[in-house]
């Protein structure tokens, strides 16, 4: 942007002197996007696109080089201008660390990842212990829970009828296994980097509230994408084991020493400026 020019005998500015406004940077999205479609169309429309985006670096760069294109933009009457802002004497007030609600979304200090992998784990032996129960009153039979879980990458599984479900499978019980593991774990860790960000009663949130929401997503998904497995999900059963996993996971990562986050450390610190006093301060937040 160039320096307003003045009227004669330096009075206010009539206008700004700005870039010209192009659709060539619209022609280029056009052509990469027509580039990429014909990917998946036909060789013709990633031709089409090759030319259009050509064009459009062109055109783009003729709009900058080796002259840039400007266009003047007036002012508007002096009645229409904004007023100048006018300074205020009134002070900032500075709130101290943990008074009033401070870094309430951004927590001073949290669970360790430790704790989240533990939690996961201890809540996903709780979930398995209800799922367990579940086949041996429900259906008679331990492995009904587990080849159910395993029907998520085994198809074969949703279409099969509860003598097949109730059948051992090794295959079904290594997927089903390493599923719920992996699930469980993530989930712990989830917990431990959300619930310090969420307010009090942390138990509220993550032992009930959480599993009835991602209950209720996974009811309505499940009844879009795979309507055989849907309907064999016993969901009274499955609620009661969502809520046993956040209770225990929850109770595991609300019950871990907390560690302290930057936001403990002085705004030097932070910033990585190096200045008196600001090391020890960082030392002891790591």
């Amino acid at each position: 942007m160039t320096p307003p020019d003045r009227e004669p005998g330096g009075s206010q500015p009539e206008g700004l002197e700005l870039p010209a406004s192009t659709a060539w940077p619209m022609a280029l999205a056009l052509g990469v996007t027509l580039i990429f479609a014909g990917l998946v169309t036909s060789m013709s429309v990633t031709g089409v696109g090759v030319v259009v985006s050509l064009c459009a670096a062109v055109g783009w760069w003729r709009q900058v080089l080796p002259v840039e294109h400007e266009e003047r933009v007036p002012f508007p009457p002096p009645a229409r201008r904004a007023r100048p802002v006018a300074p205020s004497a009134v002070e900032v007030e500075r709130r101290s660390v943990g008074a009033g609600g401070h870094r309430l979304r951004v927590p001073v200090e949290v669970p360790p990842i430790g704790a989240g992998v533990r939690g996961g784990i201890a809540g996903g032996v709780a979930m398995a212990v209800i799922a367990l129960a579940y086949g041996v009153i429900g259906k008679g039979s331990l492995w009904y829970p587990v080849n159910l879980l395993s029907a998520v990458a085994m198809p074969s599984m949703a279409r099969a009828d509860v003598s097949e479900l109730s059948a051992f499978s090794a295959a079904a019980l290594l997927i089903g296994i390493l599923a719920h593991a992996a699930i469980s774990v993530l989930v712990g860790l989830l917990y431990a980097v959300i619930l310090p960000m969420l307010p009090r009663r942390h138990m509220l949130w993550g032992g009930l509230l959480a599993p009835l929401l991602w209950t209720g997503g996974i009811w309505a998904v499940l009844g879009v994408i795979n309507p055989a497995l849907n309907a064999r999900v016993d969901w009274t059963w499955f609620i009661v084991s969502q809520i046993a996993f956040g209770l225990v996971t929850g109770y595991v990562v609300s019950r871990a020493t907390p560690e302290a986050t930057m936001q403990t450390w002085p705004l030097a610190a932070r910033a990585g400026v190096e200045a008196t006093g600001v090391r020890e301060p960082r030392e002891r937040g790591r």
